[in-house]
């Protein structure tokens, strides 16, 4: 389409595109430039008036170049709420939640997982491995079965059952194993090379960030293209954070907003909160956390390898990082789902509590805009739940 070539989030190095690539040489993530001038040609804040409702109405800005090969299970586009119940009860004006449950597969992920498999199946592969905490596993469980593609899954032994089970039923191979993440994602990487699998790994290939980006282009859409002052976002491995950011300079670039952004504010759990340690402590990159251990199984990411890319922004922004206890975050997901009707997943749930904290210490005022993001549904963390069934 418009891509003119991938560079490195950290080193500029320039890579040419229509190749699979995971890392740069320097072992930090890829990102894909477009050339803007010539997808502005087509897409307009007014084409996208009689565009349909979904991730791919923003193709100029995506980097697959054949329609045949765009893999859809109708994937974008979610509902913006007005928490206006909710608002309320906490002494807010302009509450907002981005539903991104309502997505196939139940979550956010599949809007990643959406164009990386589309790009995997128009650069030649065959065989695709993941390590997650569940939700990345369903999407490309499910994206790989539809470009007729094999996934081949490598998973915490405690993730939750409706991932393990939605993998095996789409046709996914699939490990548990004993540890985390980043043990699964050990695994993959000693045996890709062998085996004949693209690792589709969070930030380890150019693509998930792209189809991730789009939460950004439907924000500002959504928003009459007039972004919120707050974005507050569960954050593991941060690849929706990194695209958004993304996105709003595209827009820029485009002429579509202003250079006005968002504060992003990061939220992770008490029990695995590496972005939150690393910011609180003025450092660039973040540490390995001992025993990662928290009930939302998204946000347990000891270490995520654009961790350098989720603190630059949050500083530019203006914004924070915040823990919150696996306490409070359950707590609020009946207290959201009784006040607006949306059966949150933990993830997206601890950004209630983090919203209070913002409050107390002054970071957030009542009348701001903000917008709490919903990574997936409730129902895939029923074990999460049993003891208050």
């Amino acid at each position: 389409m418009n891509v003119t070539h991938l560079y490195c989030s950290a080193c500029d190095k320039r890579h040419e595109p229509k190749r699979l690539y995971n890392l740069c040489e320097c072992g930090k993530p890829l990102m894909v430039a477009y050339d803007l001038e010539s997808a502005r040609m087509t897409l307009t804040r007014e084409s996208l008036a009689r565009r349909e409702p979904a991730l791919w109405r923003y193709r100029e800005v995506l980097p697959v170049d054949a329609e045949a090969n765009r893999i859809t299970l109708g994937e974008g586009m979610t509902p913006l709420a007005s928490a206006a119940r909710l608002g309320g009860q906490i002494g807010m004006s302009h509450l907002y939640i981005k539903d991104e449950s309502l997505n196939p597969t139940g979550s956010f992920k599949a809007r990643g997982m959406a164009v990386a498999v589309s790009m995997a199946k128009e650069l030649g592969a065959t065989k695709l491995a993941v390590p997650s905490a569940g939700n990345a596993a369903g999407a490309l469980a499910a994206y790989a079965a539809k470009a007729g593609l094999e996934a081949f899954i490598f998973m915490p032994s405690d993730t939750p059952k409706a991932n393990i089970i939605e993998c095996r039923q789409t046709g996914a191979d699939v490990t548990l194993v004993d540890g985390l993440i980043t043990d699964c994602g050990k695994i993959v990487a000693e045996r890709k090379q062998a085996e004949g699998w693209f690792d589709v790994s969070t930030l380890k290939e150019p693509y998930r960030v792209e189809g991730k980006k789009t939460m950004g282009y439907e924000l500002a859409e959504q928003f009459n293209w007039e972004l919120p002052d707050v974005i507050i976002y569960p954050t593991g491995g941060g690849t929706g954070l990194i695209g958004m950011w993304k996105a709003f300079d595209e827009m820029e670039r485009m002429g579509w907003i202003d250079a006005r952004r968002p504060r992003m504010v990061t939220v992770q759990a008490e029990g695995c909160a590496p972005i939150v340690q690393a910011f609180e402590a003025g450092a660039s990159e973040g540490i390995e956390v001992n025993n990662a251990h928290t009930i939302a199984s998204g946000l347990r990411v000891p270490r995520a390898v654009g961790d350098f890319i989720m603190l630059d922004i949050l500083r530019k922004s203006g914004g924070t990082a915040v823990a919150v206890s696996d306490e409070e975050l359950l707590g609020a997901v009946k207290e959201i789902g009784s006040a607006e009707g949306i059966f949150a997943a933990p993830e997206g749930a601890a950004c209630l509590p983090a919203l209070r904290q913002l409050l107390s210490r002054g970071d957030v005022s009542r009348d701001e805009r903000v917008v709490l993001f919903n990574t997936g549904s409730g129902v895939k963390y029923l074990e999460a739940f049993t003891e208050t069934v």
